[in-house]
């Protein structure tokens, strides 16, 4: 689960350059690995939360992926009580956080083109979310098949980080 030498690929750098020239309005993510953010995205939803969020679940004292990665024990545990801690990740059985979920709803609904990339789009209730662009373009981009391709407006069947690389250079941006 953790890969802190994990860099951002053309993707993320892409995503990133059109938030900074402001054709970008938000990212939505399933990932937990803060590489948009690495990469300058600013305004992301990590619908699964992140690694580089981690709170004792005995006294609440937060703490970085650095600490968690210094811990010698096979379970994390806080300096101060003791208590373990725990990532800010939705675990299996776990509910999503509400706020990420209504602001990314919302963000979607006003979406004028929705960009969809590098998921299989077969996680729910985050594959769902598609379902309320309301908007009539789409780009659905993912190496393999998806149950929405017959939805988009435009399917890309190739490796994202490729595709991206290739946007950036078409758009002459520097990612």
């Amino acid at each position: 689960m953790l890969h802190p030498e994990a860099a951002p690929n053309p993707a993320h750098r892409l995503l990133a350059a059109l938030e900074r020239e402001g054709k970008l309005d938000m990212i939505i993510t399933q990932n937990i690995d803060g590489l948009h953010q690495q990469a300058g995205s600013t305004r992301v939803q990590e619908l699964h939360g992140s690694i580089h969020r981690n709170h004792c679940l005995d006294c609440g004292k937060s703490f970085a992926l650095s600490d968690i990665m210094g811990s010698k024990d096979m379970v994390p545990r806080c300096t101060a009580c003791g208590g373990v801690i725990k990532p800010d990740v939705v675990l299996y059985g776990e509910m999503l956080d509400d706020k990420v979920i209504h602001e990314s709803i919302e963000a979607i609904e006003k979406s004028d083109l929705l960009i969809i990339g590098g998921t299989s789009l077969t996680v729910h209730p985050a594959a769902g979310l598609v379902g309320y662009f309301g908007g009539s373009r789409s780009v659905l981009i993912n190496i393999s098949t998806t149950p929405y391709d017959h939805k988009a407006g435009l399917l890309v069947t190739e490796p994202i980080g490729a595709v991206m690389a290739e946007v950036a250079a078409r758009l002459n941006l520097m990612i």
